[in-house]
């Protein structure tokens, strides 16, 4: 991925999310209800892209799936045509009904699956300001689950240590 097909993928969630969200609430982030959605998948996909303990191809295919992994949940795009294969699986097999059944079955999924999950979640703590006390727990706990499967397959990696230090 070049620069230019990372700025066509970051116009392409920009525009799902302002245009095509499932409902207004989806256009923008929960916690001021006024920060354009894009910035989340965004910010997920610039700090694995900055992760460079990990191998350059998975960086660039997770930061693709990053990117996109809210739109079949939030809009009604679609994923843009021409998608590698193997970013779709990974937008795919980021794709829940709920929080409740993420919760769940993400243990079922790939160790990357899993690794990308963290990234998304990580992020949404940073901005958890709406969450109630006991939602918050919760998604912490989650959080620190998904630090502890996606540690032994990668390492000790920057989002681990940022995700323990926002729970």
């Amino acid at each position: 991925m070049n620069a230019k097909e990372l700025v066509q993928c970051i116009d392409y969630i920009f525009w799902a999310h302002s245009q095509k969200p499932t409902k207004p609430s989806k256009a923008v982030r929960k916690w001021d209800g006024r920060t354009p959605y894009g910035v989340h998948p965004t910010w997920c996909a610039m700090t694995l892209l900055t992760e460079t303990s990990l191998p350059e191809d998975l960086r660039v295919r997770g930061a693709q799936a990053l990117l996109l992994h809210d739109v079949l949940e939030d809009t009604t795009a679609g994923l843009p045509e021409g998608l590698d294969p193997e970013v779709a699986t990974l937008v795919e097999g980021m794709t829940f009904a709920s929080s409740e059944e993420e919760m769940e079955l993400v243990w079922s999924r790939s160790g990357e699956v899993k690794l990308l999950k963290l990234y998304d979640k990580t992020s949404n703590m940073l901005d958890a300001n709406w969450m109630s006390a006991e939602k918050r727990t919760r998604y912490g706990q989650y959080l620190l689950h998904l630090c502890d499967a996606v540690e032994p397959i990668y390492g000790p990696i920057n989002i681990i240590r940022l995700a323990k230090a926002v729970i």
